[in-house]
């Protein structure tokens, strides 16, 4: 299914039960959410889906249940985060040979390679497959920055077409959009200034805390779009405590646990990650519990844009 980089793209975490095995039934009661609330497509074993804990099998499976769900409504994206060039080229020939409809890149993982090696990366794995790619840039958490110069180089492949832009600096928008106009589509990968990059001219929101409030997080996308700011900006900053929980070390903790809260979660994480306990769960479930006593304050907005969406 074609993939055009716009609207909300959902991280998706991955269900556990409580012993470490995937809850599959969990995953897709979450994933049919996401659809119903009008979400544009669906990111597949991504930080927040805990990459780095899951066998490539079960990664694979992951997608191959993901497009059975779907079932062509929306793409489904698979995100590679390897160790090593030929295991990335692999896991993109694996995810293309399931029907997968694009990927998600990080740089190498582990080896902090320089910019030259960083670029050959991403060519190696774009001239292994057909697949769209969208470049995730996130030097903050990776320490790897993926600057215009270097997607200078990167746009001699047709199938780079998007970056996750996740350097914290709204100005790189408007860098991407001068330098490269719609050649490269820029998405938001950081929930706390997704609303401000839209209106910057950010074509979507690869969004965190979507996993557990779908039908807020399309309203927002939606309202940008036509130009409803005030609108948008109401159900923003109701929202602006939970999306805090995706920029903190433990977000696939704290994002589970308001999936609990929601109905379409599970709070169980594969080790080295634990389950929060004492005062930090009390303080991360006391935000997800007043945020759920003031959500009436916006419901009306996001009913009536929900509504917009199943008419379009």
């Amino acid at each position: 299914m074609k993939v055009n980089w716009k609207g909300v793209y959902p991280a998706i975490t991955t269900k556990f039960f409580k012993d470490g095995s995937i809850d599959i039934d969990t995953f897709k009661k979450n994933i049919n959410t996401q659809v119903k609330a009008g979400v544009h497509g669906i990111i597949l074993g991504g930080s927040l889906g805990e990459a780095s804990t899951l066998r490539k099998e079960e990664k694979f499976d992951l997608v191959d249940k993901t497009l059975e769900i779907v079932d062509e409504k929306i793409p489904v994206i698979m995100n590679i985060a390897e160790k090593s060039t030929p295991e990335a080229v692999t896991a993109a020939k694996g995810a293309e040979k399931l029907g997968a409809s694009g990927l998600m890149l990080l740089p190498p993982m582990q080896y902090k390679a320089d910019d030259r090696e960083t670029v050959e990366f991403f060519k190696s794995v774009a001239s292994s497959t057909d697949l769209p790619i969208m470049i995730y840039n996130n030097p903050v958490d990776y320490g790897i920055e993926v600057t215009l110069d270097m997607f200078e180089e990167l746009i001699e492949f047709d199938n780079i077409q998007a970056v996750k832009e996740s350097t914290r600096d709204t100005t790189n928008i408007t860098r991407f959009i001068n330098r490269f106009g719609d050649r490269i589509k820029v998405l938001s990968g950081v929930d706390t200034i997704a609303l401000e990059s839209m209106v910057l001219g950010a074509s979507g929101w690869v969004a965190g805390l979507v996993c557990a409030f779908p039908r807020e997080t399309v309203a927002i996308y939606q309202l940008v779009k036509e130009n409803k700011i005030e609108e948008a900006l109401k159900i923003y900053r109701w929202f602006m405590p939970l999306l805090e929980l995706d920029i903190h070390p433990k977000l696939v903790q704290y994002i589970k646990l308001a999936e609990v809260a929601t109905g379409i979660g599970t709070e169980y994480v594969r080790q080295p990650r634990l389950p929060l306990v004492g005062e930090e769960r009390d303080r991360v479930q006391n935000i997800i519990q007043t945020s759920l006593e003031k959500r009436s304050s916006i419901e009306e907005l996001v009913y009536n844009n929900s509504e917009l969406i199943g008419q379009s």
